[in-house]
């Protein structure tokens, strides 16, 4: 089992815009959907709001201090970090962080592996972000083209 951040990031850090992805790019829904499908998701409560259901074939794992979210199949709604941690270890599967940028900054100490999807566009007036060194103490393992100028880098924890 491996904890991998996975993020869609513009040039300027944006990775939202009023509680949506501020582009659409198929090709990345598509690498988003092969990557996680058979795993775990773990995901903010606007996150998961922003969808608006579980995502089909994965377990969506949803961070969220009010339990006021309502059971669902596929659904698990935990109030801490230290919780899915506990039942990570548990699942026979990766444990993909999806957002947002709280959630990639609660979980940066202990994700192995960062999955980015470079969106080659500055968005103005977004309202999330990634740091700008979110990949401090990660080193580039591979890159991959999704689609002319969208290209996907994999990146491993070097410390």
């Amino acid at each position: 089992m491996q904890i991998i951040g996975i993020v869609a990031v513009a040039k300027n850090y944006a990775i939202g815009k009023d509680g949506k992805l501020p582009w659409h790019y198929s090709a990345d829904l598509k690498f988003f959907k092969e990557n996680t499908t058979g795993n775990a998701i773990v995901m903010g409560r606007k996150t998961f709001e922003s969808i608006g259901k579980p995502l089909p074939n994965r377990l969506s794992i949803v961070l969220s201090k009010s339990l006021s979210i309502e059971s669902q199949p596929n659904l698990l709604v935990l109030k801490s970090k230290e919780e899915v941690l506990a039942v990570a270890e548990y699942l026979k599967c990766d444990l993909f962080i999806v957002g947002g940028a709280s959630i990639y900054q609660d979980f940066s100490d202990v994700i192995e592996k960062w999955i980015t999807t470079e969106i080659p566009q500055v968005i103005a007036n977004a309202d999330t972000f990634m740091t700008a060194d979110f990949l401090k103490g990660f080193e580039l393992e591979e890159k991959i083209v999704l689609e002319e100028s969208l290209n996907v880098e994999i990146y491993k924890r070097s410390d």
